[in-house]
């Protein structure tokens, strides 16, 4: 009995002896690195820190670790991006915990649509990285998240007389290219009096603005003699091919001479 007992002891105390260096072993294991952390338009994975509203975010780094990963965690949120009417606020928080992810020094890569519907502006990401003993690592930056279609430079007309033509112009830049212009030119309240007819305007501009990044939109638009006076509500719409939509409205008065 006393020889088991002594058997038994000595195991226990060699037990203790492993334990204790694997303890010692596992604190002394460095907190995971990150590196090369890069970030930008998704359909290109380019690494230029600028993404579009409405398409996705590519984002990849490379976890040295020491200790199996256990998490990791992006955020992608604004300061003072104010929404505008019809956006809302955009916050992102994921806890990616794959077991592509859960082993050591893994490499991170994910796509994020961004939603098409939140303000323009700069946006914070950060990337945090924990291992299983609790080490937690951050990595920070910014991305410009820019609308994927801008008018600009706005020459239109104010008034016309009837019987004549009204210009319109302006520059669009459209990352993804232009599928369409579409004008629609309508009135309310105007009751045409007698030798008038109702005048509304509606065209699809395409064959030679379709497929084109950047250019100036200049059209000269038909007043029929017949139209009433009067002030006409007037919008254009520009879709790209990824069919995203920007509006712009504006008026004209119609007069009679």
């Amino acid at each position: 009995m006393k020889s088991n007992f002594k058997f038994l002891a000595i195991i226990a105390f060699v037990g203790l002896i492993f334990q204790s260096c694997e303890k010692d072993e596992n604190s002394t294991l460095n907190a995971p690195t990150i590196t090369g952390f890069e970030y930008g338009e998704g359909s290109t994975h380019s690494t230029d820190p600028v993404a579009y509203k409405g398409s996705d975010i590519h984002l990849e780094a490379t976890i040295n670790a020491e200790a199996i990963v256990s998490s990791i965690t992006l955020s992608i949120h604004a300061h003072d991006n104010n929404p505008a009417e019809g956006e809302v606020a955009w916050h992102y928080e994921q806890e990616f915990t794959e077991a592509k992810y859960q082993v050591i020094n893994p490499s991170f890569h994910e796509h994020v649509d961004v939603p098409a519907n939140i303000p323009a502006g700069e946006y914070h990401i950060e990337l945090t990285v924990t291992d299983a003993l609790g080490n937690t690592t951050e990595v920070e930056g910014h991305i410009q998240i820019l609308d994927p279609i801008t008018l600009s430079e706005f020459h239109i007309d104010a008034t016309v007389v009837r019987g004549k033509d009204f210009h319109a112009e302006f520059n669009i830049n459209a990352v993804r290219g232009i599928h369409n212009i579409v004008l629609d030119v309508h009135a309310h309240g105007i009751t045409p009096a007698e030798g008038e007819e109702e005048w509304t305007f509606n065209k699809v501009y395409e064959a030679k603005y379709h497929g084109k990044t950047q250019i100036e939109f200049h059209e000269h638009i038909d007043v029929p003699a017949t139209a009433p006076a009067g002030e006409y509500h007037m919008v254009f719409t520009v879709e790209d091919e990824n069919g995203n939509t920007v509006e712009y409205e504006t008026h004209i008065a119609i007069t009679k001479q």
